[in-house]
């Protein structure tokens, strides 16, 4: 299995150097040559099997000889021991036809465990193996940090920097960035939003002798390996509902377009999927490009759903390769547009064929906390608000035979004041985490200047 980067002009490279590059060098994001393909068959013997069982048999195809079946299988098993759920992503029935898929039960509370437990894991796996160290920075609009500090904390190759917008994430979510005290892990408060981090960790990447200086890596969504950890549930669930034998839909709150993408390479590979919507809170710029074909930035409005506070969707460029038949160039044309002129405008072609897949709809702050409280009412089911947005997007779906599964994406938890004040309940941390508001925080302001953050990065990191 080889890998591509979506502007065309970057080396091929094997799965374990896609995953340890990130951000490929002419700027694109790497994906698969080929989508392997499964058989209805091979769908319907995944009935039964265990989390990481299915994971083995979904994943395997795309690492091609990086590791030996059974050095995956013990990846995979560490990756998702320290979960708090036997069925790691358990299913819950919300109402007729409609269920939560519970994705908040890793170390942090939050989907992107999934991706950055096996992250981790095989990171450490592949550099003990070349003796190599490496600079991870990420960006984060709230839990992908927080889970990779955690899934990267004392490892012994590794320094993680975490770049978060300062003031825009709630507190559970700075605190778990910032109470791990591992000396390999930095918090770091960015004085701007989410894109003005995202910007940062792209212009590093594409700052050569930096990169090639500190061994950068990196884990956001732009790293391939993320994406495919979260492929796998989307077979799970769709299984315990009955595929390949019936199609299921699914609603993803989404800002970043990574966990939705990662239902779209599902579907590319057989799984029938009916539809995928697309949820979007108020900032809606996937939502609006979606509808009328204009790709274009407002600024970022802060919300009670901070982490798709996003105007800027790194993996939509995956997915605009595919819809633009692999044009690597249009791709790349696009991109400048969007970096030069704050958007750019989707083909006709281009968006019929988008439009034939996802559908799409937000939610206001006023609708979200809304479906917190009626769904609490109706269901005794509390929601975070990133899956509120998710739950009211996919009830203004039109009916349809296919059971839909909105992806709850984290833990009530991780917002309380929002949830207390849209439903009346406050939602408890897990007994694991009780004492995390007691912990001494490690976080370093830094301005939203690229040379200020490299000059941190040289000093602090291990040399």
């Amino acid at each position: 299995m080889r890998y591509v980067s979506t502007r065309g002009e970057a080396p091929v490279l094997s799965f374990e150097e896609a995953m340890l590059t990130g951000l490929a060098r002419d700027g694109g994001l790497y994906v698969p040559e080929t989508i392997p393909q499964v058989s209805a068959d091979e769908i319907a013997a995944l009935a039964g099997l265990t989390y990481e069982e299915v994971a083995f048999r979904i994943m395997r195809p795309y690492i091609g000889g990086a590791f030996s079946d059974d050095e995956f299988k013990a990846i995979i098993a560490r990756a998702y021991a320290g979960f708090g759920h036997a069925a790691r992503a358990p299913l819950v029935q919300l109402g007729p036809n409609h269920f939560l898929l519970e994705l908040f039960h890793g170390p942090t509370l939050a989907f992107k465990d999934f991706a950055m437990q096996l992250i981790g894991q095989l990171f450490q796996a592949s550099l003990s193996r070349s003796g190599r160290r490496v600079t991870i920075v990420g960006a984060t609009s709230g839990d992908t940090g927080s889970a990779a500090i955690e899934a990267f904390r004392g490892l012994s190759n590794v320094d993680v920097f975490i770049l978060f917008p300062h003031g825009r994430v709630s507190e559970v979510q700075r605190r778990q960035m910032t109470t791990p005290s591992e000396g390999n892990v930095h918090a770091l408060a960015v004085h701007g939003d989410f894109d003005d981090c995202q910007a940062r960790v792209k212009d590093m990447f594409n700052d050569f002798a930096f990169r090639d200086g500190v061994g950068l890596a990196g884990v956001n969504s732009i790293n391939w390996a993320r994406v495919l950890a979260q492929v796998v549930y989307y077979f799970t669930s769709a299984v315990s509902l009955g595929a390949p034998h019936r199609a299921v839909s699914f609603t993803v709150p989404t800002g970043n377009f990574g966990d939705i993408f990662a239902g779209y390479i599902a579907r590319r590979m057989g799984l029938p999927i009916d539809r995928l919507v697309v949820a979007t809170n108020q900032n809606d710029i996937l939502h609006r490009a979606l509808s009328s074909g204009g790709y274009i930035t407002q600024g970022v409005t802060p919300s009670i759903s901070p982490s798709m506070d996003i105007q800027v969707s790194s993996n939509f460029e995956r997915v605009l390769f595919d819809v633009y038949d692999r044009d690597g160039a249009a791709v790349a044309s696009q991109m400048a547009d969007l970096k030069d002129k704050g958007g750019f405008q989707i083909s006709q072609g281009a968006l019929q064929r988008l439009q034939e897949i996802f559908a799409s709809g937000r939610a206001s702050e006023d609708e979200t906390r809304s479906t917190i409280r009626d769904t609490f009412a109706a269901t005794g089911e509390v929601l975070c608000p990133h899956t509120a947005v998710g739950v009211k997007v996919a009830q203004e779906q039109p009916a349809s035979a296919a059971p839909m599964v909105t992806l709850a994406t984290a833990h009530p938890a991780k917002f309380p004041a929002a949830v207390e004040a849209s439903c009346g309940q406050h939602p408890d941390l897990p007994s694991r985490m009780a004492d995390l508001y007691d912990r001494p925080e490690r976080v370093t302001e830094v301005a939203n200047d690229l040379a200020a953050i490299e000059a941190l990065i040289h000093e602090r990191r291990a040399h």
